[in-house]
């Protein structure tokens, strides 16, 4: 199957080096300059170091000949761009007509500006488009790249798009489930960001190990609360996309939002946190949008709203935790 990723960060490149042992795939980036690195070295030095890309991998800096790559009925088009980044690709393929016949994007996340979910965008921007969905789960991509196992979920109202990213992921290390709840999904893997964010806090001021596990608990209430108000389905949170992601994201030494909670209960400031970090911490882009969808719907998310105060009210993440501590007792 021809394959185009297009997004050459930690996830794109480690999701397109699975893809060129079976298919083939070229991964697209808009830095020419990272591209021909790529080509020279088949390592992504900056995002996915000591990590080896197949040979077969091809790469591409120019947007129209990736969307070309990937334009026939029987391809498929990964975009893997972070959510930011979302709605300016969906443009440049519509403003270049080449827009792909299936697609399916790998961000997790809420729009900062708009509190949109991926797939809101890609309606907005694609109308009408016929056959995409989501691809999330539990997933590292330092563990992907080295070829480790690892369960994801594709959501998808379409058959069409989930047979084809079935065909093009589904082997080796990786096993691929199937589902329609491409919102549960996207809630799920936005969610889960900012939880960890909380429990990096935690575990960063030696709360212990009953804390976490009350963090995890109480947070997944959280995200079901929210998703199932959006209209998903409360079975999915408990899979792959909810349950399994949150543990691996709030528990994993690889997990950037994690890290950055870690860091704010040592008491750095969040600029120098992501400043060194490198990379996107999604948990920070779309917590003020989770906790104002959740105030718009009149959700209770104690957690998040903890979490917004340490990142961008100056409370001191001891005091967050006070505050949760002092919460009315309640039925579960």
């Amino acid at each position: 199957m021809k394959v185009a990723v297009l997004g050459a960060g930690a996830w794109g490149t480690a999701l397109a080096g699975h893809l060129a042992a079976r298919n083939d795939a070229v991964l697209w980036a808009r830095d020419s300059a990272l591209i021909a690195e790529l080509s020279s070295s088949h390592e992504n030095t900056h995002y996915l170091r000591g990590v080896a890309l197949p040979d077969a991998l091809r790469y591409e800096a120019d947007l129209a000949a990736a969307l070309a790559h990937a334009a026939g009925d029987d391809a498929l088009c990964v975009v893997a761009t972070p959510v930011a980044g979302l709605r300016a690709l969906c443009r440049a393929m519509r403003d270049a007509q080449q827009v792909p016949a299936h697609i399916v994007w790998v961000c997790k996340g809420f729009e900062a500006d708009t509190q949109l979910l991926p797939h809101q965008v890609i309606a907005a921007e694609l109308a009408g488009h016929p056959s995409n969905g989501v691809l999330s789960g539990p997933s590292f991509a330092r563990e992907v790249g080295l070829g480790l196992p690892v369960a994801l979920t594709v959501a998808s109202a379409s058959q069409a798009c989930r047979e084809r990213t079935l065909a093009a992921f589904h082997h080796g290390a990786m096993r691929i489930y199937t589902g329609d709840d491409v919102v549960g999904v996207e809630v799920g893997g936005a969610v889960k960001n900012v939880l960890a964010i909380a429990t990096g806090i935690a575990d960063g001021l030696g709360l212990g190990l009953n804390a976490r596990a009350a963090l995890i608990t109480r947070g997944l209430a959280e995200m079901s609360r929210l998703g199932v108000t959006l209209g998903g389905r409360a079975e999915t949170f408990t899979g792959l996309t909810g349950l399994g992601d949150l543990i691996l994201t709030a528990t994993g030494d690889l997990s950037r939002n994690r890290t950055v909670g870690l860091q704010l209960a040592d008491g750095r400031t969040l600029d120098d946190i992501l400043a060194a970090l490198g990379h996107v911490a999604e948990g920070v882009r779309c917590a003020q949008a989770v906790l104002a969808i959740a105030r718009a719907h009149a959700i209770e998310m104690p957690i998040t709203q903890a979490v917004c105060a340490v990142l961008f009210d100056g409370v001191a993440p001891r005091d967050a935790v006070s505050a949760l501590l002092r919460r009315d007792a309640r039925a579960e």
